[in-house]
């Protein structure tokens, strides 16, 4: 027996429970089918009939006509229906908007040069599709940033220390390997002959951690295998990985290189290892460092990215 009650028509006041029956309605009406229906909100179709029931009678008219193994929403059914899928739909549309409004506007993003110019910008055409309301801005330098004073969301470092007072995460971790042109490397005779590195130019980042790295790759690497006469090799030095690397590609000298920033080069023959065997897993790691733990919806997606990208490299490399 269904009853008309006025109180219910002067205002059905939505308690969670009648939500969860207007949910489960929306599912049986979208379906035309109590057994979808139960299929999709893991209930049986005995309860889905029977909050169906309870809510018509809450209601005080039918929802649905129902006939042997089918159901059909009433006109009822069909206006309740119509005005909550409108309802729904406008509900997600404005969860949708505020979701955009978050992740939208500009993102200031530093990084070292090399890290920037070999890494990060070849990649950032993926970052666009998936976020294209989000505006970066990039910025380079060698310097610690100043997150403050340059209004900075998230740092890219290469170093061997953790950052302190400051959130971060490790990207991933780096190698470093003599490298040069395949040219190069002939008319050296440098292919497998470490001794003859003494008549080659050295090619170096004077500040490929901090200000005062000078020689400090060539003399990690070289201290590692046990080589102690570099010092008295000619030697030129930068003040950017990349820099050096261009110029090794220009038959300029051997490199000391990052496998990170150069593997593409490597894979396509511009560079060539004339020592492969003496490849050395650096102490140095890359790091994404923002200002704040309570990252921003956009600095959460932009880090995220990062340590997705380096993901990738991790599993390619």
């Amino acid at each position: 027996m269904y009853t008309n009650n006025n109180n219910l028509t002067k205002d059905w006041a939505v308690s969670s429970h009648q939500l969860s029956k207007l949910h489960t309605f929306e599912a049986a009406a979208r379906h035309q089918s109590f057994s979808l229906a139960a299929e999709e909100l893991s209930l049986t179709p005995s309860a889905i009939s029977h909050r169906i029931n309870i809510l018509e009678e809450e209601l005080g008219f039918k929802l649905f006509h129902r006939y042997h193994r089918k159901i059909k929403l009433t006109s009822e059914g069909e206006r309740v229906y119509s005005s909550l899928y409108s309802s729904l739909r406008a509900i997600n549309q404005e969860i949708g908007e505020i979701k955009s409004s978050e992740l939208s506007g500009k993102l200031s993003i530093y990084s070292r040069p090399s890290i920037a110019q070999c890494w990060l910008v070849p990649k950032l055409t993926d970052f666009y599709k998936k976020y294209p309301l989000i505006d970066l801005n990039i910025l380079t330098g060698n310097e610690y940033i100043n997150f403050n004073k340059y209004n900075v969301d998230v740092a890219i470092y290469y170093d061997d220390n953790n950052p302190e007072g400051i959130h971060y995460e490790k990207l991933m971790g780096e190698s470093i390997v003599a490298v040069c042109s395949p040219q190069y490397a002939e008319d050296h005779e440098l292919t497998g002959r470490v001794d003859a590195l003494a008549n080659c130019t050295l090619l170096y980042d004077k500040q490929a951690w901090d200000y005062k790295s000078e020689f400090s790759e060539w003399s990690f690497w070289a201290k590692s295998f046990g080589i102690d006469w570099l010092d008295d090799c000619r030697k030129v030095g930068f003040d950017r990985s990349d820099l050096s690397i261009i110029s090794a590609i220009n038959h300029g000298g051997v490199a000391i290189g990052r496998r990170r920033l150069i593997d593409k080069h490597i894979e396509s023959g511009i560079l060539v290892k004339p020592f492969p065997d003496l490849e050395l897993d650096c102490k140095h790691d890359y790091y994404a460092i923002t200002p704040y733990i309570n990252q921003s919806p956009r600095v959460k997606v932009f880090v995220e990215w990062l340590i997705e990208k380096a993901r990738e490299d991790n599993v390619n490399l």
